[in-house]
This record gives structure tokens, C-alpha cells and sequence, in this order.
């Protein structure tokens, strides 16, 4: 009897190392999927901060040539402006009620 005891022992042994390695193999494979998977994630994010990186810096360059324009447009208004402000002054002296 003692000794199917120890026959039984050493299949549950055998069994439950089986057991563990399957489990082994099974946490493996789960690992390497996962694995892949926040690969493939990781670079779809990456994809999309590339694209919104390119778009953000056409629109910095179209930002760029608007103000430069709107410099130029400033710079050729604002000699002007000083002789717009004396004229509506002349204007202004030539229509009051005073003379």
C-alpha cells in the first residue's frame, strides 16, 4: 500500500509540474501577444503625433506669412496714417462752427 502512495505522489508530482509549465507556457504567450499589441499601439500613437506635428507646423508656416503680410500691409499703412490724422485735423478746422 505504501508504495502506491508513492506511486500516486509522484503522478500528482508529474502532473502538477505538467501543470505549472503549461501555465508557464500559457503566461508566455499571453506576455508575447501583449507584447505586440502595445507595439502596435504605441506605434499608431506615434503615427498620429507625426501627422498632427506636420500639421501644426504648416499651419505655424501659414501663421508665419500671414503676419509677415500683415507687417508689410502695417508698415506701408503707417506713414500714411500720420498724414490721414492731419488732413481729418485740417478738415475738422475748415468744418467747425468756430470760424
Amino acid at each position: 500500500m505504501h508504495e502506491y502512495a508513492a506511486q500516486q505522489q509522484i503522478i500528482v508530482m508529474q502532473f502538477y509540474v505538467q501543470n505549472l509549465d503549461s501555465i508557464a507556457l500559457v503566461l508566455t504567450c499571453v506576455g508575447t501577444v501583449c507584447w505586440a499589441i502595445c507595439f502596435w499601439w504605441m506605434h499608431r500613437i506615434s503615427s498620429r503625433q507625426d501627422a498632427l506635428l506636420k500639421e501644426l507646423r504648416e499651419m505655424t508656416s501659414r501663421v508665419e506669412k500671414l503676419s509677415q503680410s500683415e507687417h508689410d500691409l502695417i508698415s506701408e499703412v503707417h506713414p500714411r496714417v500720420n498724414e490721414i490724422k492731419e488732413h481729418v485735423e485740417n478738415v475738422r478746422e475748415a468744418v467747425s462752427p468756430e470760424n
